[in-house]
């Protein structure tokens, strides 16, 4: 009778395996798929066949030197017939920010209209790779504005000299360790770090007064940091309508004739084989655990008992 149970122990590891197995199975016909389906896609789906181009930029936005140059191939592409910039950023780089308003810029100065939509959030960086856009459009509730620069750095000296411990520093200049977490700013320091910010919102100051054709007077006004909401940024001039992707499309068509049922595609920095095995993995997931699951091994089970 005691040998009952051990074949009842050894059929469910079996049966466990053979899971283990088929999940293996499935994860190297759906890889070896993708890898097939990479080296059959054409080298940037993103571009080719007449449509409209979307450029999706979310999260913090950083000097990306792959997606700038996408976005000017755009713009020397025939086949692309506008630029839909889709925007949901609290913000980022200086540097970044302009390097995408200049990329954005050139694909309107081709000719090709430029459209900005604003998600739940397009500030300071965010809202400055707006400014090339023929038409903006932001939810009522978008943050968005943020026009400014900011500097931002730490000092701890009391705290080490309450520890016991002395920073030393040999510098070639007496403002080359401004700023410094190890000792407070200099006079000298600040003035010069305060140029450095004022230099880049004047950079700023003119793209607006550039893209929103208004007084300089006017918008520095309101280019003292200050969020807004999108209806606030309509009322004060700095997004052109309330809307999104829909009411952007139906300008498109409207103002510039593009057919509605023009196709939108994603401009993707990454390589085909990568946006394809990041997909597949996706998928390789999905199915594993499904079959992990029906086996018994997921989740907390993933050994035999």
């Amino acid at each position: 009778m005691a040998l009952e149970p051990d074949l009842l122990l050894d059929r469910r590891r079996l049966k466990r395996q053979l899971g283990f197995w088929r999940a293996a199975l499935i994860l190297g016909a759906v890889l070896g798929g993708a890898v097939l389906m990479a080296d059959s896609l054409p080298e940037n789906p993103a571009l080719g066949g007449e449509h409209i181009a979307r450029l999706p930029l979310n999260g913090t936005i950083t000097d990306n030197r792959d997606l700038v140059r996408l976005v000017e191939r755009a713009g020397r592409d025939s086949q692309v017939r506008a630029l839909l910039v889709s925007i949901d950023s609290p913000g980022g780089t200086v540097a970044g920010g302009e390097a995408l308003h200049t990329a954005i810029r050139g694909v309107r100065a081709a000719g090709k209209p430029v459209v900005a939509v604003m998600g739940g959030t397009a500030a300071s960086a965010g809202y400055m790779v707006a400014l090339p856009a023929e038409r903006i459009f932001a939810r009522e509730a978008t943050l968005t504005g943020s026009i400014g620069v900011i500097l931002q750095s730490f000092e701890v000296s009391e705290l080490m000299e309450r520890l016991g411990l002395r920073a030393e520093a040999l510098t070639s200049g007496p403002l080359k360790d401004q700023p410094s977490p190890f000792r407070p700013l200099t006079e000298q320091g600040r003035a010069s770090l305060n140029a450095v910010v004022q230099d880049m919102q004047s950079q700023f100051v003119a793209m607006v007064v550039a893209g929103r054709n208004m007084p300089e007077e006017r918008v520095r006004e309101i280019a003292d940091g200050r969020v807004m909401t999108g209806r606030q940024a309509v009322t004060l001039g700095l997004v052109d309508a309330i809307g999104g992707e829909a009411e952007a499309r139906r300008w498109l068509a409207e103002t510039h004739g593009l057919p509605a049922e023009l196709r939108l595609r994603d401009l993707d920095p990454r390589g085909t084989a990568e946006r394809v095995l990041s997909m597949a993995s996706l998928r390789l997931w999905e199915g594993a655990v499904s079959v992990l699951r029906a086996q018994g091994w997921w989740p907390g089970h993933i050994l035999p008992r």
